[in-house]
């Protein structure tokens, strides 16, 4: 980078007062991209990246120290649940504390799910979840949108989705009697969506193979939670990934998974990457960390972790990591559905399929992927900036916009003390529930001031911006060229 003094008292670069008081500068910092890393100040003005340069002088705008810090680009969660109706009960965190823990972890935007009933339009659905989030986002926000059934209602308003800057589409091959679809309704889909423009996500497992098993499995009266992994199994989760992959190469689909979990699934992924089909996936970072053996110990409190796909034997980990650092996974997300263990896990008390799904997880996630990623040498921080912003961004339509530190970007940045020593812990969690799914886990460096467009929201895991000053963001249509 060529060396530039931008200073308010040459003419050419004058500012009035205004705009200084209305200014901030990020002093010092070493700047870390998904493809460069640099020294440099940054300037803001009026939430966007003005200015960046060795130095910058702006007499009167707000200054952030950042000498000795790492900037990234404000994290992306593209996988959240707030405010979700579920399994009989609703998840904890509505758009207010998901969004602030959001921002207190480093996260300066999160698309969350519009999940219709059956026989209710999507655009009804889209005015509910955009209620719910409206004056309690705390940073911005985006929308994908569920399809539960598939019929010519639904098709003639996917353009109109799109218009609303919706471009992203969830099925799920499981949840069988709710949710799933079966393969002639995916089919259409893909090639629906693929026709107004849109990325068509699946949660991949065999719904078929799932209700066979956990039916034979209460019928044994094997109820407990120790029985979740077993009533969803890896194959499940790798036979449906290689059937969604040969529907989407039918229909001419790129095709997106969500919360990948096992090599199973992975391998698929690879096999259909390195023969040039548009396959996308995301992990979290529950199934980068955890295992199956903590569905062993200590009884009913194993409900704590009980999400679909399950946590997974932890040979997997490595094989994980691995395809993150290849580009066969593109990103880490969350899939965050908060629940809490007393009062709604003790729901599935005697039956391990009625314990709502989900962990909460948006705020540890970026400070999580720097400690056992980036600091441990299994990431770059520049595939870390990656995998947290850069590449969500671009999958999902908010690129450039977000997930990236360049002039006329928002200024979404997370800045990072190296040497900051912390645990996770539910006492220091902002997550509206009574456990943390990651408890003990210590952090070697974590995110000590969290800006997002231009306004500091988080210092030291401490909130300090404002509740419902989040925007809902508008996304692009998806651009396939990029990632086949």
């Amino acid at each position: 980078m060529k060396s530039k003094e931008i200073s308010a008292r040459k003419p050419a670069q004058a500012a009035s007062a205004e705009a200084c008081r209305n200014a901030l500068v990020v002093k010092g910092g070493t700047v870390f991209t998904a493809s460069d890393t640099f020294q440099a100040d940054i300037l803001v003005r009026g939430g966007k990246i003005a200015a960046i340069a060795d130095v910058i002088a702006y007499p009167g705008a707000q200054v952030v120290d950042a000498s000795g810090l790492e900037v990234y680009p404000g994290g992306v969660d593209v996988h959240t649940h707030f405010e979700l109706p579920f399994m009989g009960t609703v998840s904890a965190d509505d758009f207010e504390s998901g969004t602030i823990a959001a921002a207190c972890g480093g996260t300066t935007t999160i698309i969350d799910f519009v999940i219709p009933s059956k026989g209710r339009g999507l655009l009804e659905a889209l005015e509910t979840w955009r209620g719910k989030a409206a004056g309690k986002a705390a940073v911005d926000y985006g929308f994908h949108m569920a399809l539960v059934e598939y019929d010519d209602r639904v098709a003639s308003e996917l353009p109109e989705v799109v218009r609303e800057g919706i471009t992203s589409f969830k099925c799920f091959m499981a949840y069988k009697g709710a949710f799933m679809m079966d393969d002639s309704q995916l089919l259409d889909v893909l090639a629906a969506a693929t026709r107004v423009g849109g990325l068509v996500s699946v949660h991949a497992e065999n719904g078929d193979m799932l209700v066979n098993i956990m039916a034979r499995l209460l019928k044994e009266g094997k109820t407990g939670p120790a029985y979740h992994p077993v009533g969803h199994p890896a194959a499940a989760e790798g036979e449906a990934a290689h059937r969604a992959i040969a529907l989407a190469k039918t229909a001419g689909a790129p095709l997106y998974f969500v919360h990948l979990s096992c090599n199973e699934a992975l391998e698929e992924v690879k096999a259909a990457r390195l023969a040039g089909q548009c396959v996308l996936a995301e992990t979290c970072p529950q199934y980068l960390l955890l295992d199956e053996s903590l569905y062993r110990k200590n009884g009913f409190e194993a409900a704590k972790w009980v999400m679909s796909p399950p946590l997974r034997d932890k040979s997997n980990q490595c094989k994980l990591w691995q395809g993150l650092a290849d580009g066969f996974i593109q990103g880490v997300a969350t899939d965050h559905c908060s629940f809490r263990f007393s009062g709604q896990k003790d729901m599935g008390k005697d039956d391990f399929t009625k314990i709502p799904n989900g962990i909460p997880a948006v705020g540890d996630r970026v400070n999580l992927l720097y400690t056992y990623g980036a600091q441990k040498g299994r990431l770059s921080r520049n595939q870390f900036a990656a995998v947290t912003a850069t590449n969500p961004a671009k999958i999902f339509g908010l690129y450039p916009q977000k997930g990236t530190i360049a002039i006329g970007s928002d200024a979404d940045l997370a800045l990072f003390d190296p040497k900051k020593k912390g645990v996770i812990s539910k006492e220091t969690a902002r997550h509206r529930v009574d456990y943390s799914a990651f408890e003990g886990f210590e952090l070697e460096g974590s995110a000590t001031v969290v800006i997002s467009r231009g306004e500091v929201v988080a210092k030291d895991n401490v909130f300090a911006g404002r509740k419902g000053r989040g925007a809902y963001v508008r996304r692009k249509e998806f651009d396939g060229g990029a990632w086949r």
